[in-house]
Protein backbone atom coordinates (compact mmCIF):
# COMPACT_ATOMS: atom_id res chain seq x y z
CA UNK A 1 0.00 0.00 0.00
CA UNK A 2 1.75 3.13 -1.24
CA UNK A 3 0.97 6.53 0.26
CA UNK A 4 2.76 9.45 -1.37
CA UNK A 5 3.79 12.24 1.02
CA UNK A 6 4.02 15.74 -0.38
CA UNK A 7 5.10 18.91 1.44
CA UNK A 8 4.71 22.34 -0.12
CA UNK A 9 6.92 25.17 1.13
CA UNK A 10 5.19 28.10 -0.59
CA UNK A 11 1.50 28.88 0.15
CA UNK A 12 -0.88 27.13 -2.26
CA UNK A 13 -4.03 28.69 -3.71
CA UNK A 14 -7.03 26.83 -2.30
CA UNK A 15 -8.69 26.12 -5.66
CA UNK A 16 -5.46 24.67 -7.05
CA UNK A 17 -5.09 22.32 -4.08
CA UNK A 18 -8.66 21.03 -4.35
CA UNK A 19 -8.22 20.48 -8.08
CA UNK A 20 -5.15 18.34 -7.41
CA UNK A 21 -6.95 16.37 -4.67
CA UNK A 22 -9.85 15.62 -6.99
CA UNK A 23 -7.48 14.61 -9.75
CA UNK A 24 -5.76 12.18 -7.40
CA UNK A 25 -9.18 10.92 -6.23
CA UNK A 26 -10.12 10.02 -9.81
CA UNK A 27 -6.75 8.35 -10.38
CA UNK A 28 -7.32 6.12 -7.33
CA UNK A 29 -10.87 5.30 -8.48
CA UNK A 30 -9.39 4.24 -11.84
CA UNK A 31 -6.61 2.32 -10.01
CA UNK A 32 -3.80 4.32 -11.60
CA UNK A 33 -2.69 6.50 -8.69
CA UNK A 34 -1.32 6.21 -5.17
CA UNK A 35 -2.93 7.50 -1.98
CA UNK A 36 -1.72 10.91 -0.86
CA UNK A 37 -0.84 12.97 2.19
CA UNK A 38 -0.16 16.62 1.43
CA UNK A 39 1.08 19.19 3.96
CA UNK A 40 0.75 22.85 3.00
CA UNK A 41 -0.34 26.38 3.88
CA UNK A 42 -2.97 28.27 1.94
CA UNK A 43 -3.06 31.86 0.84
CA UNK A 44 -5.79 33.78 2.70
CA UNK A 45 -9.19 32.32 1.81
CA UNK A 46 -12.64 31.75 3.32
CA UNK A 47 -14.20 28.42 2.38
CA UNK A 48 -17.70 27.05 2.91
CA UNK A 49 -18.58 23.39 3.33
CA UNK A 50 -21.84 21.81 2.22
CA UNK A 51 -23.78 22.59 5.42
CA UNK A 52 -22.99 26.33 5.77
CA UNK A 53 -25.70 29.00 6.10
CA UNK A 54 -25.61 32.55 4.75
CA UNK A 55 -26.04 34.13 8.20
CA UNK A 56 -22.72 32.59 9.27
CA UNK A 57 -20.93 35.06 6.99
CA UNK A 58 -20.81 38.26 9.09
CA UNK A 59 -18.81 40.35 6.60
CA UNK A 60 -20.79 40.21 3.35
CA UNK A 61 -17.87 41.69 1.38
CA UNK A 62 -15.91 38.44 1.77
CA UNK A 63 -15.41 36.34 -1.32
CA UNK A 64 -16.49 32.88 -0.22
CA UNK A 65 -15.16 29.79 -1.98
CA UNK A 66 -17.72 27.00 -1.88
CA UNK A 67 -16.40 23.46 -1.58
CA UNK A 68 -17.82 19.95 -1.37
CA UNK A 69 -16.19 19.03 1.94
CA UNK A 70 -18.23 18.54 5.09
CA UNK A 71 -18.65 21.39 7.55
CA UNK A 72 -19.39 25.07 7.38
CA UNK A 73 -17.35 28.29 6.94
CA UNK A 74 -13.72 28.54 7.96
CA UNK A 75 -10.62 30.54 7.16
CA UNK A 76 -7.29 29.33 5.83
CA UNK A 77 -4.13 31.41 5.71
CA UNK A 78 -0.44 31.69 6.55
CA UNK A 79 0.49 30.25 9.94
CA UNK A 80 -2.03 27.44 9.63
CA UNK A 81 -0.94 23.88 8.83
CA UNK A 82 -3.26 22.11 6.39
CA UNK A 83 -3.10 18.31 6.29
CA UNK A 84 -4.83 17.00 3.17
CA UNK A 85 -5.19 13.35 2.29
CA UNK A 86 -6.72 11.07 -0.30
CA UNK A 87 -7.17 7.71 1.44
CA UNK A 88 -8.83 4.60 0.01
CA UNK A 89 -11.20 3.10 2.57
CA UNK A 90 -11.80 0.16 0.23
CA UNK A 91 -8.42 -1.07 1.51
CA UNK A 92 -9.44 -0.54 5.11
CA UNK A 93 -12.69 -0.49 7.07
CA UNK A 94 -15.47 1.32 5.25
CA UNK A 95 -16.16 3.32 8.37
CA UNK A 96 -16.23 7.13 8.14
CA UNK A 97 -16.68 7.58 11.88
CA UNK A 98 -13.56 5.50 12.48
CA UNK A 99 -11.62 7.67 10.03
CA UNK A 100 -12.72 10.85 11.81
CA UNK A 101 -11.70 9.30 15.13
CA UNK A 102 -8.33 8.46 13.60
CA UNK A 103 -7.91 12.12 12.57
CA UNK A 104 -8.92 13.29 16.05
CA UNK A 105 -6.49 10.87 17.71
CA UNK A 106 -3.71 11.97 15.36
CA UNK A 107 -4.08 15.62 16.38
CA UNK A 108 -4.61 14.95 20.09
CA UNK A 109 -1.63 12.58 20.36
CA UNK A 110 0.60 14.91 18.33
CA UNK A 111 -0.13 17.92 20.53
CA UNK A 112 0.62 15.83 23.64
CA UNK A 113 4.18 15.71 22.31
CA UNK A 114 4.21 19.50 22.77
CA UNK A 115 2.69 19.28 26.27
CA UNK A 116 -0.66 20.60 25.06
CA UNK A 117 -3.84 18.78 26.10
CA UNK A 118 -6.78 19.05 23.72
CA UNK A 119 -9.93 17.02 23.15
CA UNK A 120 -12.53 16.07 20.54
CA UNK A 121 -16.22 16.94 20.84
CA UNK A 122 -18.83 14.86 19.02
CA UNK A 123 -21.35 17.72 19.12
CA UNK A 124 -18.91 20.32 17.76
CA UNK A 125 -16.54 18.58 15.37
CA UNK A 126 -12.93 19.61 15.60
CA UNK A 127 -10.25 19.69 18.28
CA UNK A 128 -10.68 21.92 21.32
CA UNK A 129 -8.58 23.49 24.05
CA UNK A 130 -9.97 24.25 27.52
CA UNK A 131 -8.59 27.56 28.78
CA UNK A 132 -9.01 28.68 32.38
CA UNK A 133 -9.24 32.46 32.56
CA UNK A 134 -10.21 34.58 35.60
CA UNK A 135 -12.13 31.80 37.33
CA UNK A 136 -14.03 30.85 34.21
CA UNK A 137 -13.49 28.25 31.51
CA UNK A 138 -13.43 28.93 27.76
CA UNK A 139 -13.48 26.30 25.05
CA UNK A 140 -11.44 27.31 22.01
CA UNK A 141 -11.08 25.52 18.69
CA UNK A 142 -7.52 24.83 17.60
CA UNK A 143 -8.09 22.39 14.72
CA UNK A 144 -10.85 21.98 12.13
CA UNK A 145 -11.83 18.77 10.34
CA UNK A 146 -13.64 18.49 7.00
CA UNK A 147 -13.88 15.26 5.00
CA UNK A 148 -15.61 14.19 1.79
CA UNK A 149 -16.07 10.56 0.71
CA UNK A 150 -16.63 9.32 -2.85
CA UNK A 151 -16.75 5.62 -3.72
CA UNK A 152 -15.26 4.99 -0.27
CA UNK A 153 -12.26 7.18 -0.99
CA UNK A 154 -11.89 9.90 1.65
CA UNK A 155 -10.32 13.25 0.87
CA UNK A 156 -9.86 16.82 2.14
CA UNK A 157 -8.59 16.56 5.76
CA UNK A 158 -7.88 18.91 8.65
CA UNK A 159 -6.12 22.12 9.61
CA UNK A 160 -4.28 23.17 12.77
CA UNK A 161 -3.88 26.79 13.78
CA UNK A 162 -0.26 27.44 14.71
CA UNK A 163 0.49 31.17 14.41
CA UNK A 164 -2.21 32.41 12.03
CA UNK A 165 -4.08 35.72 12.36
CA UNK A 166 -7.11 35.00 14.57
CA UNK A 167 -8.77 38.30 13.64
CA UNK A 168 -9.79 36.66 10.36
CA UNK A 169 -12.36 34.59 12.26
CA UNK A 170 -14.19 37.70 13.49
CA UNK A 171 -15.72 38.11 10.02
CA UNK A 172 -17.50 34.74 10.17
CA UNK A 173 -19.16 32.37 12.61
CA UNK A 174 -16.39 29.76 12.47
CA UNK A 175 -17.77 26.30 11.69
CA UNK A 176 -21.23 27.67 12.59
CA UNK A 177 -20.49 27.67 16.33
CA UNK A 178 -21.55 30.95 17.96
CA UNK A 179 -20.67 30.43 21.61
CA UNK A 180 -17.04 29.31 21.29
CA UNK A 181 -13.85 30.95 20.07
CA UNK A 182 -10.91 30.02 17.88
CA UNK A 183 -7.31 29.91 19.09
CA UNK A 184 -3.87 28.86 17.85
CA UNK A 185 -0.95 26.96 19.32
CA UNK A 186 1.23 30.03 19.82
CA UNK A 187 -1.39 31.64 22.07
CA UNK A 188 -1.68 28.40 24.06
CA UNK A 189 2.04 27.82 24.46
CA UNK A 190 4.87 29.84 22.95
CA UNK A 191 7.36 27.33 21.65
CA UNK A 192 8.69 26.03 18.34
CA UNK A 193 6.45 23.76 16.27
CA UNK A 194 8.93 23.07 13.47
CA UNK A 195 8.50 19.28 13.47
CA UNK A 196 4.73 19.30 13.93
CA UNK A 197 4.00 18.06 10.41
CA UNK A 198 6.40 15.12 10.68
CA UNK A 199 4.79 13.94 13.93
CA UNK A 200 1.30 14.31 12.44
CA UNK A 201 2.25 12.22 9.42
CA UNK A 202 3.80 9.48 11.56
CA UNK A 203 0.81 9.26 13.89
CA UNK A 204 -1.77 9.43 11.07
CA UNK A 205 -0.08 6.57 9.18
CA UNK A 206 -0.16 4.50 12.39
CA UNK A 207 -3.83 5.32 12.99
CA UNK A 208 -5.06 4.35 9.53
CA UNK A 209 -3.23 1.03 9.62
CA UNK A 210 -5.33 -0.12 12.59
Amino acid sequence: MMIRIKKSIKPIKYENAISLLEERLNEIIEKRGDELIWILEHKDVYTAGVSYKNNELLDKSIKLVKTNRGGKITHHGPGQLVFYFVIDLNKREKNIRKLITSVENTIIDTLKEFKINVFADRKNIGIWYKRKLNNRIKFEKVAAIGIKVKKWIAYHGFSINISNNLDAYKKIIPCGIKDKEVTNLISIKKQKYNNLSDILIKKFLKEIKN
